[in-house]
């Protein structure tokens, strides 16, 4: 079984934890808002819109539901499915639990399916794809009522499935799982003073710049790239 995950998280620094997950799966969701012990930051708060009052007499991850449902469901049989999973394995880890399981990276897959995107946020394939055409949908089939926003968990899960849906005509499941562990080579940067630059230039006429993303706490596509192009410029 498919489960589409996505977590929001108290901030990006490496002391925050959940605040909210949320899944669906072949026939049903959930979505919950949790207490891991951290305030939330301002910065966060204005990502995703969940406040500390929101929060404050919400359970711990352990103690959620959707604790209960991943522990059920923790096998080879069923394959967590996320944008950027990395991020939201780890975020597991700190709440104390292991994913087990098989895992799906939209994000890594995206880079080497559609690599003439110009991003690959969860937000700009959205647009760029015309998935939100298929959310009333979606929507309809599990009977959610509430309007999807950016950077809501349970929204940003159901997008994940359509991006899923939009990507399974170019690779199977077990091509795109393998796909999530195989780095890409990119060939322009999607942020940064030479956003829409390749980066094969950048390697040869900003070397300092190329240097100094390696050494910063990057993608790790984006190192891989920059290792690469700058070896077959020596």
């Amino acid at each position: 079984m498919l489960i589409f995950f996505d977590t929001e998280t108290t901030g990006l620094s490496t002391e925050d934890v959940i605040c909210s997950v949320a899944f669906v799966d072949d026939d049903t969701y959930a979505y919950e808002l949790m207490n891991e012990g951290k305030k939330i930051s301002a910065e966060a708060s204005s990502v995703h819109h969940i406040t500390n009052e929101m929060i404050k007499d919400k359970t711990s991850f352990k103690k959620s539901s959707i604790y209960k449902y991943l522990e059920m469901h923790n096998s080879d049989e069923n394959t967590l499915v996320a944008h950027n999973i990395q991020f939201d394995l780890e975020m597991l880890v700190k709440a104390g639990f292991l994913w087990k399981g098989g895992v799906i990276d939209t994000l890594r897959v995206s880079k080497h399916l559609i690599g003439e995107c110009e991003g690959f946020s969860l937000q700009l394939l959205r647009y760029e794809l015309k998935l939100y055409r298929g959310e009333k949908k979606l929507q309809e089939q599990y009977g959610i009522k509430d309007a999807l926003v950016a950077h809501n968990a349970l929204s940003d899960a159901l997008v994940t499935k359509l991006l899923f849906i939009y990507l399974r005509d170019m690779a199977s499941e077990e091509e795109m799982h393998a796909l999530s562990f195989k780095e890409v080579l990119l060939e322009k940067f999607s942020f940064g003073k030479h956003k829409g630059k390749y980066i094969e230039e950048v390697c040869i006429n900003d070397t300092s710049y190329a240097q100094w993303l390696l050494s910063s706490d990057t993608d790790e596509d984006i190192k891989y790239s920059i290792n690469y192009y700058l070896q077959g410029n020596k």
